[in-house]
């Protein structure tokens, strides 16, 4: 896995709700596809409610990449340490992470 998940933050406030990947080898982001799921019961089910699919995109060890559920323009900077921050817009027009915390 070239990428792991940091957190999701400001989850199902739809102008800041967002989740933040952080890349731990050089990668193609576009090989990642991003989706939410329901619950049946108290367990995850595998019915798929919204996917994402991340846009080609090479990222180094480091990276972050800040998926917001809102529409946006992608645009990316580069931080303090070197590394950069990838943000896209996954384009919803609601929430999807659940109020609790992740």
């Amino acid at each position: 896995m070239d990428l792991k998940v940091l957190y999701v933050k400001d989850a199902g406030i739809k102008s800041k709700e967002r989740i933040i990947l952080q890349a731990v080898n050089d990668c193609d982001i576009g090989t990642y596809l991003l989706f939410d799921t329901t619950y049946e019961g108290k367990y995850i089910s595998d019915k798929v409610r919204h996917s994402f699919w991340l846009p080609d995109k090479k990222v180094k060890n480091g990276d972050k990449i800040i998926i917001y559920t809102k529409e946006g323009e992608e645009k990316n900077k580069t931080n303090n340490d070197g590394n950069n921050s990838y943000f896209l817009y996954w384009g919803l027009d609601s929430t999807v992470w659940n109020k609790d915390d992740v």
